[in-house]
């Protein structure tokens, strides 16, 4: 099933974890509304914006999935709301763009460094979105949620 132009149900579901575990990662018909949503009102932009291909590091996460990978009992993931999203060195630029550009419900700068983060969280809801902007961090071995300046 094709989501947008450029992302397909298999490229947001597919996860090595899911298959080594045998966990259904199969998202029920909401879930697959929701994700039709980030992709055309977030991905799609992105991707015609940014003009290669972007890799969905995380997309759709089953309760399952969730709970085998230690996710948020609140995530995004879980409801095909959110994607992770990976272009090595350019992920600083995808972040900007999306923070200047596209109307999210939260977009995460996720770990790396200053000049880079390891990858970028954004997610996006059909009713109002909040537009927060946080950054993740391990402090003392734990990841802290704070607010991106």
């Amino acid at each position: 099933m094709i989501l947008s132009a450029n992302l397909s149900l298999d490229e947001v579901v597919k996860s090595q974890t899911a298959i080594r575990n045998g966990i259904d990662n199969r998202p029920t018909q909401e879930h697959i509304e929701n994700l039709k949503e980030i992709a055309l009102n977030v991905f799609q932009p992105l991707r015609d914006w940014y003009g290669k291909p972007i890799f969905i590091s995380s997309g759709y996460r089953s309760k399952a999935l969730n709970t085998a990978i230690n996710g948020s009992l609140t995530s995004q993931h879980s409801k095909g709301e959110a994607l992770d999203l990976d272009v090595d060195l350019d992920n600083y630029k995808l972040f900007n763009y999306i923070k200047n550009n596209i109307t999210f419900d939260q977009l995460i700068y996720e770990f790396g460094d200053e000049n880079y983060p390891a990858w970028v969280h954004v997610s996006y809801c059909k009713g109002a979105n909040r537009g927060q902007i946080l950054r993740a961090m391990k402090v003392n071995g734990k990841t802290k949620y704070l607010s991106y300046e």
